[in-house]
């Protein structure tokens, strides 16, 4: 079915937006400024954007301790790679294309940070060994050249409560094993793999 109200130019995009705020976009900086810095240091998570050559997206959460992500340079900074499903989505895509989105996010801060560039992967042990956690060296490590840095408002986490614990539902279970065991009846029963995937939990952080 076609939508008579769907929006195919900047011009109609505007007529229900409005224009840009004069100024505004000079918040954009191509460089790690030390208002960045600061947040980068304190930040345990981000989620990470990338796509293949055809288009092919994919949004990856990565997380450790605060200043997990090095920063080697106002334009360079490294995210470890930890022990993971091996599925591998965003690396593939970093080989096919290497432009990345990175939205970088401090709990109880309801500003984020944005870094747009272009990525590669390494393995340099030395490199993989500086940014080593819990006793292991990181898998690989994927260096980003930042090409555009910037704060993003915090109107998001306001409206959706995010950080606001009195706004929390309980925990919503999430069952591997119950999905797998959906997909592929009588190899293994959920809990058999729930139980898997709790063991690589406590041992493959």
């Amino acid at each position: 079915m076609s939508d008579s109200h769907a929006i195919s130019t900047v011009a109609e995009l505007r007529a229900v937006i409005g224009e840009e705020v004069p100024g505004l976009s000079e918040k954009n900086v191509d460089h790690l400024n030390d208002f960045a810095l600061d947040y980068l240091a304190k930040a345990p998570f981000l989620v990470m954007a990338t796509s293949d050559a055809s288009g092919n997206l994919d949004a990856s959460p990565k997380g450790d301790g605060p200043g997990f992500v090095e920063v080697e340079d106002k334009r360079t900074l490294v995210i470890p790679d930890r022990p993971g499903n091996k599925l591998a989505y965003g690396h593939l895509n970093i080989l096919d294309n290497p432009r990345i989105g990175l939205i970088f996010m401090i709990p109880g801060t309801p500003e984020t940070f944005r870094v747009n560039g272009d990525a590669e992967l390494t393995a340099d042990p030395e490199l993989l060994e500086r940014l080593a956690a819990r006793g292991k060296p990181a898998t690989l490590a994927v260096r980003v050249h930042v090409k555009e840095a910037f704060f993003h408002c915090a109107k998001a986490f306001m409206r959706s409560g995010l950080w606001q614990p009195d706004s929390w539902p309980d925990r919503h279970k999430v069952s591997f094993g119950e999905m797998y065991a959906a997909q592929r009846r009588g190899e293994l029963t959920a809990e058999q793999v729930d139980a898997a995937v709790a063991a690589d939990y406590e041992a493959n952080l």
